[in-house]
C-alpha cells in the first residue's frame, strides 16, 4: 500500500466511515513496519509501538502518549465493528464461531448443599432459609430480606461464579458486593457477633454498610481485612503472584499474620511471598475496570492480559515457545467479542491461533 492510499484510509478511518474492506487494508497494513511508521507519522508521532519486544534497542515514544492512542485505535475498530455489515469474516487460523464474552452468571449454594443457577432463574424470591428469604431482583442481583420478628438463626451460602460469569449481591446488611469471574463467595444470611465476616477466592469489589459495633471482615487465604464503612477491592487469584488490596474510600485495616498495615483512599497493599508492602496513588480506575465493564491495562505483561482474557471468555491459553516480552497500554470494553480482542493484540505483533476454546499464543 503506498503513503496516498494509506493517508486516505487513515482520514476515512478516523471519521469512522470507512467500510470492511478499507478498515482491514488498514490494519493489515500497520503489521508492516513501513506502514507503521506512515501511521507515527500521520498521527503527529505520538503513537510509540507500546508493545514492542524489551530487547529491541530503539527508543520508544513516551508510554501515556501510546497507551491513548491505543485507546483510540480499540475504540475506532469497536465502533466499526459494531456499525458496519457485514462482519468481518472469521482468520484462517480462528474457529468459525465468535467466542462471546462473559456476563451476569454464578450459582448460588444454599446452606443445605441445594444449588440455584442465578443465570436462568427466574426474579423474585428463589429460596427461604429459616427466617430469612432469599430475593432475585428484576435487575439481575441477588438480596436476602430478613423477617425482624423472627429469631436470629444464621445459615451459611456461597455464591460462585464461573470463568466467563460476574454478579453482584446486596448482603444481609446491606453491603454490595461484585464478583468478578471465576470467584467465590460465602457469608452468612445473617450477621450476628461482633462481627460480619466472610470468605473470599478470586476477586470482588465492596460497598460495605457502615456499623462501628460490628466491624467488616474479609478473609483470602490467611489474609483478612477489617473495615467499619468503605469502598474498596480484592484480588487474591490463585494464579496471581500477590493479594491485592485496593482503598477508594474510607480506611480498611490489611493483616497477615502479625503484619499489619491501614490503607488510606487511593493505596494498595500487596502481599507476595509473605511480605506485605503499600503501593501510594494507585490508579483506581485501573483497578475496578472490571467492574465497570472494561480492561485497562497499564503497563501489564502479555501474561497478565492473557490471565484476565482467559477468566473473563472461558478459554485457556497455551504458549508455544518463548512467551514474548511485552507490555500493554490501553482500555477495551468487555462486551466485545474475544475475536474483536485479539485482533487488537494481533496488531501489537502477537500472533496466535484459535482451537476450540484454547488460545495458542506462538512467538
Amino acid at each position: 500500500m503506498d503513503q496516498k492510499t494509506f493517508s486516505i484510509l487513515l482520514e476515512k478511518y478516523l471519521g469512522g466511515n470507512i467500510s470492511q474492506e478499507e478498515v482491514n487494508n488498514l490494519l493489515d497494513s500497520l503489521e508492516d513496519d513501513s506502514m507503521r511508521q506512515q501511521w507515527e507519522t500521520a498521527i503527529g508521532g505520538i503513537l510509540a509501538d507500546q508493545a514492542q519486544p524489551r530487547r529491541q534497542k530503539r527508543p520508544l515514544m513516551p508510554y501515556a502518549a501510546a497507551a491513548a492512542i491505543l485507546t483510540l485505535l480499540v475504540s475506532g475498530i469497536l465502533y466499526f465493528t459494531q456499525r458496519h455489515e457485514p462482519a468481518p469474516k472469521p482468520l484462517a487460523t480462528q474457529q468459525a464461531h465468535t467466542i462471546t464474552p462473559g456476563g451476569n452468571k454464578a450459582i448460588l449454594t444454599l446452606a443445605d448443599g441445594s444449588q440455584i443457577t442465578l443465570d436462568s432463574a427466574t426474579n423474585g424470591a428463589i429460596a427461604h432459609q429459616g427466617n430469612v428469604q432469599v430475593i432475585k431482583l428484576n435487575n439481575g442481583q441477588l438480596a436476602y430480606k430478613t423477617d425482624k420478628n423472627s429469631s436470629s438463626e444464621s445459615h451459611y451460602n456461597s455464591l460462585i461464579t464461573p470463568r466467563g460469569g460476574q454478579f453482584m449481591i446486596i448482603l444481609p446488611d446491606g453491603s454490595k458486593v461484585w464478583l468478578n469471574a471465576a470467584t467465590s463467595l460465602r457469608y452468612p444470611t445473617t450477621f450476628t457477633g461482633n462481627t460480619r465476616e466472610v470468605q473470599l477466592a478470586g476477586e470482588a469489589y465492596f460497598e460495605i454498610a457502615q456499623n462501628a459495633q460490628q466491624p467488616f471482615v474479609v478473609k483470602v487465604n490467611n489474609l483478612e481485612v477489617k473495615v467499619l464503612g468503605t469502598h474498596f477491592n480484592i484480588m487474591g487469584y490463585p494464579d496471581e503472584k500477590s493479594i491485592q488490596t485496593t482503598l477508594l474510600q474510607g480506611a480498611v485495616q490489611v493483616q497477615h499474620n502479625t503484619a499489619a498495615v491501614r490503607l488510606s483512599p487511593g493505596q494498595q497493599a500487596r502481599l507476595q511471598d509473605g511480605n506485605m508492602t503499600i503501593k501510594k496513588d494507585v490508579d483506581v480506575e485501573e483497578i475496578i475496570a472490571w467492574k465497570n465493564g472494561y480492561f485497562h491495562f497499564n503497563h501489564e505483561t502479555l501474561q497478565g492480559v492473557m490471565r484476565q482474557i482467559s477468566r473473563w471468555y472461558d478459554v485457556e491459553v497455551i504458549y508455544e515457545g518463548a512467551v514474548p516480552e511485552r507490555e500493554f497500554g490501553g482500555k477495551i470494553e468487555r462486551n466485545n467479542s474475544l475475536n474483536d480482542v485479539l485482533k487488537i493484540l494481533e496488531l501489537s505483533n502477537v500472533h496466535y491461533k484459535i482451537k476450540e476454546r484454547k488460545i495458542i499464543i506462538t512467538s
